[in-house]
């Protein structure tokens, strides 16, 4: 003899409400929905337990049993699909709809009680002695086997789910799974066997108990299992990170104690009120979001607050695929950038170590370049400081020419030419002494002899700077050395060129070896008054000269004439 099935069901409905508090309690935003559903299913339906044995009549009885069975369709539901979520097994959107609307559809047939034979074909309701209600004489209708169907369908799944995760799923907890094992058997032991003892008591609000028993443990171990949850509440815990959201509009939505600790003012901004009434947010964060909006590689940004100094990484903020804001993650970079600014502190140190070791290098150079270029004058015929002429002649010329843009020359260009000038004679090293030194008139032998210079000396150029890695300048210093006695018309030697095929550099040379020849004095010659000079250089525009220089030579004259007023051009 069974106690009165009032205490029973009036203890499955008290213990199902304290079990749903529990979870109430220990609930996560990050917890499925499905097991929001089974806690609030589960005193449901038992809640529908009550009122049946509490019913006077069977219009009362049939509504009870009506909100049973919302327990009886759609707590299979969620529990399978939380079944298949716990095993990691996804269901495609339309999947989960179709089984949503099964399950609806057999719940809209067990309305249907009390209007037509659907679901139950005829039913009676009686008092016992206790004064229980109870549905009895039940005539089942082709809806109610469809009920039986849907459950049986869902038992077999779940039961499949589990079966397979065991053999394929290596990352879903045996000790879950098991869980859910047990669970599923007791239900169905519990919904077939109880109606094979008797029809005065059902088992299934104490399965029901025992699934939110099951599920309370389950989603205590889950939250260990499932790292991206643990991970992301050991990061806002830790405090180490600070996150700032705010909607498109720069609307606040929200932030953690981190992010209030680095900027104050969050602290006084009313959620959905915009952030741009606090200057800290309107000098730094707004500035950073719209870079991000213009160009979202400029995603990351630097905040100094005393002696740290913070990352802050700009992102979108997504609810789940849709991006429906801004959200900031702030970390602290103080050791990262100590370390980069010590880096840059050394790396600075360094690079200055290396341009003076390269300068001294460059200055060794230029003086064994400087060296040879006056053993060499040394050999001519001159009376000395041709090289140191010349090169202060291209440095006035040079000017001028950038003065008058009539060539864009560069800055590395002019420098390059004004170093090389001193080279422009080496290959005079080559040449017979008695060539080299001879007082008069060369011979055309002699002079064929005197012309070897400039392809010798574009050789030996080469030789010095074949290790040199600047080779713009190694072009420069060669072409200088090989063509400065190239002519416009064509007339010079040692290639014959013509016109523009005559490098610039060489040109711009021609003009100043041949301006220091005529104002110089030779062993063989006195030198010449500036007038006659002049007179000479400005015939040769068009025929010795590039035309295009005239410009530069003329503004050059004054400071050219300046420049050898100084020395006695008697002796020099």
């Amino acid at each position: 003899m069974f106690l009165n099935p009032r205490i029973f069901y009036d203890f499955y409905f008290v213990v199902s409400l304290i079990l749903a508090a529990i979870y109430v309690y220990k609930w996560h935003k990050h917890f499925s929905v499905y097991f929001n559903l089974i806690f609030f299913m589960v005193p449901l339906t038992n809640l529908g337990y009550v009122w049946l044995c509490r019913a006077h009549s069977l219009r009362e009885a049939l509504l009870a049993n009506k909100v049973i069975y919302i327990g009886g369709c759609f707590n299979m539901l969620f529990i399978a699909l939380a079944i298949f979520m716990l095993c990691h097994i996804n269901l495609r959107n339309w999947m989960r709809l179709i089984m949503f609307l099964g399950t609806l559809l057999v719940y809209s047939l067990s309305l249907t009680v009390g209007f037509n034979g659907i679901f139950y074909k005829s039913v009676n309701f009686v008092i016992d002695e206790n004064g229980v209600g109870y549905l009895t004489d039940k005539v089942y209708g082709w809806g109610h086997f469809l009920f039986y169907s849907m459950i049986i369908g869902y038992f077999v799944l779940t039961f499949a789910a589990l079966v397979y995760s065991i053999k394929k799923k290596k990352h879903v907890s045996r000790k879950i799974i098991h869980l859910l094992f047990f669970s599923e058997s007791m239900s169905v032991i519990f919904f077939f066997g109880g109606r094979l003892l008797t029809d005065r008591l059902d088992f299934i609000p104490l399965a029901y108990i025992l699934s939110e028993i099951i599920y309370l443990f389950i989603i205590h171990r889950i939250c260990l299992y499932d790292i991206t949850e643990s991970g992301i509440d050991s990061v806002l815990e830790k405090g180490t990170t600070g996150f700032v959201s705010v909607d498109f509009a720069y609307n606040y939505l929200g932030s953690n104690y981190t992010a209030r600790d680095i900027f104050p003012e969050l602290s006084n901004i009313i959620v959905d009120t915009p952030i741009s009434t606090k200057e800290s947010m309107k000098k730094y964060v707004i500035p950073w979001l719209e870079e991000f909006k213009k160009d979202e590689s400029k995603d990351k940004n630097h905040y100094k607050k005393g002696e740290k100094v913070y990352l802050v990484d700009v992102n979108y903020l997504f609810d789940g695929k849709k991006k429906r804001g801004y959200q900031l993650v702030i970390t602290d970079d103080t050791k990262d950038q100590r370390y980069i600014k010590l880096l840059s502190k050394f790396n600075n140190s360094l690079k200055d170590q290396v341009q003076r070791k390269t300068a001294h290098i460059v200055e060794m150079h230029n003086n064994l370049i400087m060296g040879m270029a006056t053993m060499v004058e040394s050999r001519d015929n001159s009376t000395g400081g041709h090289i140191r002429r010349t090169s202060e002649n291209v440095r006035i010329i040079v000017s001028e020419i950038k003065k008058a843009k009539t060539f864009n020359l560069s800055e590395e260009f002019c420098k390059n030419l004004i170093k090389a000038a001193p080279m422009h004679d080496l290959g005079k090293i080559a040449v017979d002494d008695q060539v080299l030194r001879k007082p008069g008139k060369f011979e055309p032998a002699e002079f064929e002899e005197m012309k070897k210079h400039a392809a010798e000396g574009a050789r030996i150029v080469r030789e010095i700077l074949k290790n040199t890695d600047d080779a713009d300048f190694k072009i420069i210093a060669e072409n200088v050395a090989h063509y400065h006695h190239e002519r416009w018309d064509g007339s010079g030697y040692p290639e014959g060129l013509k016109g523009d095929k005559i490098p610039l550099e060489a040109r711009i040379m021609a003009i100043a070896d041949v301006y220091d020849a005529l104002v110089s004095k030779r062993v063989y010659k006195e030198s010449m008054s500036f007038e006659k000079a002049d007179e000479i250089i400005m015939e040769g525009f068009g025929k010795h000269f590039d035309k295009k220089l005239e410009q530069a030579y003329i503004a050059a004259r004054p400071r050219l004439e300046a420049y050898y007023s100084k020395f006695d051009t008697q002796n020099v």
